[in-house]
């Protein structure tokens, strides 16, 4: 048989709760301005209870100073709540708001500055029709495949091409072959057309590799039997640049190679570089910092940020019946939360930027060589924030300075020692790194080794491995790929 009992047991345990409200607060430290705007804008659409004010307010100008100097007023949030209940039982709502006295309270509450976005005037043509869209490699290759005489089946197997162009206006899948068989062309009539369209500009455009991109090209300009030769048969060694192996080869002079790389480097391996589809992407500044007299203000950056206000519309709502005053506090919860949730990321924002601009002073004085190893930790002390707060703060997060734009976590550097000074930022390092490959004789580039010698006469004491880390991630090539011969 077995026995049943039963037993109370009292256990204690610890466990982290995260509310909607606190993922919601996260969510939107970790967000870029831009993801941020983009946000509040679904929201205003979901949330009624939700608008933008247009009103323009006065405001005042620097509000965060890192000196030890009086300060001057507290900032203005970007977006303000007045009467709203401060106890974290009242925002979880276990107790109940007199939202009829809150909402007559905020009515009276001025909105946040007016943004420095586009002037509305009933002179200007719509935003919308102001926008242009660039002309697509794609669309560039139909135009040029109208104007030529094709059959359907020739017209079928060029589009099908260049709807399988990659982003450098290459053909490399699927094979030529199963295109050819899929417009009903045979395939050495399909090997005629790709040639045309090679033909097309930009010249070279669907090639298959870069030999025959560049072949295209010799073939289109009419160029020497010595070019053609060179790029037919030692793409390899013109890489590598072992122009004695070519000359010994083609058995021509060395000179001769010299000249030849100098007409092949002029021609274009990436067919499709004018017509990049990627969109230039603009960074807008989270923070503003102004230097004025011996003094940093940190002020945030608020234009273009919509300005949020409860809607004074849904007061005679709550008057309407029990199930419409339940639906009114909800949305008005979720927008007090909201409101509260954008205020606090940017008060978070400037606090830790007021303390970047504290341990960074001589690289905001004196440029980057001055930039001093920093990591989350030191930010996270000296805020009493936790360092993934401090990293979602610094993701994303641009600042305009005195020295240019940053985003707050170009200023977490690790440390490399010094034989007598103290520790340098890596970022500094591979600044000084930079600065003594762009100063060396092409003809005779420095290698790693030779990077660490200098270096080490400045007292930075580093290793070759690091000196190549570092140039890699600067994207500078080897010394033997840096040496020019012409």
């Amino acid at each position: 048989m077995i026995g049943l009992e039963l037993r109370h047991e009292l256990r204690l345990s610890q466990q982290l709760v995260m509310t909607p409200q606190l993922q919601q607060a996260i969510k939107l430290l970790q967000l870029s301005r831009i993801e941020l705007v983009d946000m509040v804008r679904q929201e205003m659409e979901e949330n009624p209870v939700l608008e933008e004010n247009a009103e323009p307010v006065e405001r005042t100008a620097p509000e965060t100073t890192t000196d030890d100097a009086p300060e001057p007023p507290p900032p203005e949030p970007t977006v303000q709540v007045t009467s709203e209940p401060t106890e974290p039982e009242t925002i979880a709502g276990s107790r109940e708001i007199d939202w009829e006295k809150y909402l007559e309270n905020h009515a009276n509450q001025l909105p946040i500055p007016p943004s420095g976005g586009r002037p509305i005037s009933d002179d200007l043509p719509p935003l919308e029709a102001t926008l242009v869209s660039a002309t697509s490699l794609a669309d560039h290759l139909r135009w040029q495949l109208q104007m030529t005489v094709v059959n359907e089946e020739e017209d079928t197997f060029v589009n099908l091409v260049i709807g399988n162009l990659d982003r450098d206006g290459y053909f490399k899948e699927p094979p030529l072959e199963e295109l050819a068989r899929e417009a009903g062309l045979e395939v050495e009539d399909a090997q005629e057309v790709l040639r045309m369209v090679q033909a097309f500009d930009p010249i070279g455009v669907a090639s298959r590799d870069l030999r025959e991109c560049l072949m295209a090209q010799v073939e289109a300009l009419n160029l020497d039997v010595d070019v053609r030769d060179i790029v037919d048969r030692h793409l390899v060694n013109l890489e590598k640049r072992n122009y004695q192996a070519i000359a010994r080869d083609l058995e021509i002079e060395v000179e001769d190679v010299y000249e030849v790389a100098k007409i092949i480097s002029n021609l274009e391996p990436r067919p499709a570089r004018n017509f990049a589809t990627d969109e230039t992407r603009y960074i807008t500044p989270d923070v503003f910092i102004h230097k004025i007299g011996d003094r940093y203000f940190i002020v945030p950056n608020d234009d273009g940020m919509p300005r949020l206000k409860i809607s004074n519309f849904f007061r005679s709502a709550i008057a309407a019946g029990p199930e419409a005053k339940e639906y009114v506090q909800n949305k008005l919860r979720s927008a007090q939360w909201l409101i509260r949730s954008i205020d606090q990321r940017r008060r978070t924002i400037v606090k830790v930027t007021e303390c970047i601009v504290d341990m960074q002073r001589d690289f905001f004085e004196k440029g980057i060589d001055y930039l001093k190893p920093m990591i989350l930790r030191d930010v996270a002390e000296a805020v009493s924030m936790h360092e993934s707060t401090i990293s979602r703060v610094t993701t994303n997060k641009y600042a305009h300075t005195p020295q240019g734009i940053y985003e707050l976590k170009f200023f977490f550097n690790s440390s490399i020692r010094r034989t007598s000074e103290e520790d340098i930022a890596s970022q500094s390092v591979k600044n000084k790194i930079k600065e003594i490959i762009g100063k060396e004789d092409n003809r005779h580039p420095l290698s790693d080794q030779k990077i660490v010698q200098l270096l080490r006469e400045d007292g930075i004491v580093i290793a070759r491995r690091t000196v190549a880390k570092y140039r890699e991630m600067l994207g500078i090539l080897s010394s033997t790929k840096r040496k020019k011969f012409f």
